[in-house]
């Protein structure tokens, strides 16, 4: 029997082929570190702390963006009824701040009832000065009252006659000025509630072009 020496190496299991089937060449080995040197364990603690406050920062600028777009969808969402508010706000402020003016008027014209005549007699100046006669219908014209509005006409450059007739049924503060071409009258209720009227149409068109909330920035 003959027998021949074939050079062979024994197989290992740490054994590596490539895809053509050949052997490569085996990694060297390297073992786990067990020990470190004091500046070794400091790095590895800043290099963790490093990541930790990177996965942090990251976590919280996740949760501030989801936040702001859960905001802006709840703030669009309230939208319509936010507007319906405003809108009820502005209306109740105009009303308050009417009524507070009607209390002042009232008071301001029951302690001068003659103011009227007198804004409207020193504004028409310019009107009346050329006519002849002038004539003053209001109630409560008693001598003074009488003699205060024939100064007022004549500082406002009327020369004609004045004649005043006491109206009873008139409203305090309430007047008619007649003379040859024209006509002026004043009656603070009507006053009043065309103030009302013009604050109420106001009140409306702003409604029909309310700020648009959904435009807002988030």
């Amino acid at each position: 029997m003959i027998t021949s020496a074939i050079n062979s190496r024994p197989f290992s299991f740490d054994t590596e082929f490539d895809d053509a089937g050949g052997v490569t060449p085996g990694q060297a080995f390297k073992p786990t570190k067990r020990a470190y040197l004091p500046a070794e364990v400091e790095a590895l603690i800043a290099q963790a702390r490093l990541e930790g406050r990177e996965t942090a920062l990251a976590e919280v600028e996740s949760l501030h963006a989801m936040a702001l777009v859960t905001l802006g969808q709840a703030v669009a969402a309230a939208a319509p009824s936010l507007g319906a508010v405003a809108q009820t706000h502005r209306e109740q402020s105009a009303e308050l701040a009417l009524a507070a003016a009607r209390v002042l008027a009232a008071g301001a014209l029951e302690r001068f009832p003659a103011g009227p005549i007198q804004a409207a007699l020193e504004a028409l100046g310019s009107e009346i000065d050329a006519t002849p006669r002038l004539v003053i219908r209001a109630r409560g014209l008693d001598e003074s009252v009488q003699a205060k509005l024939q100064s007022i006409c004549v500082d406002a450059g009327f020369t004609g006659l004045v004649a005043f007739r006491d109206e009873p049924g008139m409203a305090a503060a309430a007047f008619q000025l007649e003379w040859a071409d024209g006509r002026a009258d004043f009656d603070p209720a009507e006053a009043a509630a065309r103030m009302s009227e013009a604050l109420h149409a106001a009140l409306a068109a702003e409604a029909g072009h309310a700020e648009n909330i959904n435009g807002s920035n988030f």
